[in-house]
């Protein structure tokens, strides 16, 4: 019995030692998000704020990355209007900004798919305090020294008292309908 607790933590030990932690180049990284109304969408960018993703032997085991919420711009519209829907978009209306500055999405699980870099994600977003379990497909690739990886998240808004212009909790709101998911793609770049 010993000897086989001594061989786990031993197997731990050596596993722990392999796993090397890879910084999120910010400037590098970006997400885009794209959020759908009856009458069409708007898109633009956040920032990340600081990041790492594990990777143990070219596999990732796990990460996390802090967004900077107070980064968000709109890229589909220009001047005054681009400027109205940011402004409503850091608002209590919708994310509460100034109470919540960062979101948050903690790796829980990853799980290889293949042997092409395509992973099963599990993890944790947080967005205005509020965190919820999230499932999304990665492609994760490791090379010279830089982990580049990509995903796409589907995130339903109403999971985090985002309710604005919602047809699940209003009714006769016609074309001022917004849609309760939005996306995320995220594309990052992080090195040792």
């Amino acid at each position: 019995m010993k000897k086989t607790i001594f061989l786990l933590l031993l197997s731990a030990l050596v596993s722990a030692a392999q796993a090397q932690n890879y910084v999120v180049n910010t400037a590098s990284s970006a997400i885009v998000w794209k959020g759908y109304k009856v009458t069409g969408e708007h898109t633009g960018t956040v920032k990340i704020q600081s990041g790492k993703l594990i990777m143990n032997n070219g596999v990732l085991t796990g990460g996390e990355f802090t967004i900077d919420m107070n980064s968000i711009n709109n890229t589909d519209l220009e001047g005054e209007w681009a400027g109205k829907l940011v402004g409503h978009l850091k608002s209590d209306d919708f994310l509460g900004v100034a109470s919540h500055p960062t979101s948050r999405l903690v790796i829980t699980r990853a799980i290889p798919v293949d042997s092409k870099g395509n992973y099963k994600i599990v993890g944790n977003l947080t967005i205005k305090g509020i965190t919820k379990e999230v499932k999304f497909q990665a492609n994760v690739k490791e090379a010279n020294g830089t982990v580049n990886a990509t995903g796409k998240i589907v995130v339903d808004r109403s999971e985090y008292d985002i309710r604005y212009g919602s047809g699940s909790f209003f009714d006769g709101l016609g074309d001022k309908t917004i849609y309760d998911d939005f996306d995320l793609q995220v594309s990052l770049v992080a090195g040792k």
